[in-house]
């Protein structure tokens, strides 16, 4: 059982524009033949930020179309936000607040034997870091860059903690870097 940050990235180092959005990623590739498919039969529960669950409540119709469903997932989720959201019908969602490792316990007992996700954003995935909770990050870099939005990962975090173990090109617009946390490795300022 791990927990992973698996996302999409520009050349520049953000998952989405300083507006939320994801149209620059959509053109890149297709998801059913990327290693997405494998990797979230593996899932067993999802941590989401409010700015990733808010996308996906405003692009419902195009989750919908791509997904069947405006909610495409079928594991527990847990929603971490300070505010009240909109509820997705049909969805198996959790709302919560505060140190992820109170939900990340949570998370683990649904999840069983099976991964849990940290979907986004970049500042929940580094608060999943900053716990030691995460184990790996698997990250699609797409060939465009954005020039500014929403970072990454805003964490520095130096060598040796990030052991790069795979690359993969995925057809001619992404590449997918696969790197495992070593825990009490050497960590940067936050």
């Amino acid at each position: 059982m791990k927990t992973q940050y698996f996302t999409a990235t520009s050349l520049d180092g953000f998952i989405a524009t300083e507006n939320d959005s994801l149209d620059w990623l959509f053109p890149l590739g297709d998801l059913n033949t990327s290693s997405y498919p494998k990797f979230i039969a593996d899932v067993g529960a999802l941590a989401m930020g409010s700015a990733t669950y808010e996308w996906i409540v405003r692009n419902a119709e195009q989750v919908a179309a791509e997904a069947g469903s405006a909610w495409p997932y079928t594991q527990p989720a847990w929603i971490f936000s300070s505010r009240a959201l909109p509820i997705i019908e049909g969805a198996d969602i959790r709302f919560v607040n505060g140190d992820v490792r109170h939900a990340h316990a949570e998370m683990r007992a649904a999840a069983g034997t099976r991964n849990i996700w940290v979907v986004g954003g970049g500042d929940l995935a580094g608060q999943f870091y900053d716990a030691g909770l995460l184990d790996e990050l698997i990250i699609q870099v797409g060939s465009a860059t954005l020039g500014q939005g929403k970072p990454l990962f805003p964490r520095r975090v130096l060598s040796p903690v990030l052991r790069l173990v795979s690359v993969h090109q995925m057809g001619a617009g992404m590449a997918e870097l696969r790197y495992e946390v070593h825990k009490g490795g050497v960590r940067g300022d936050a």
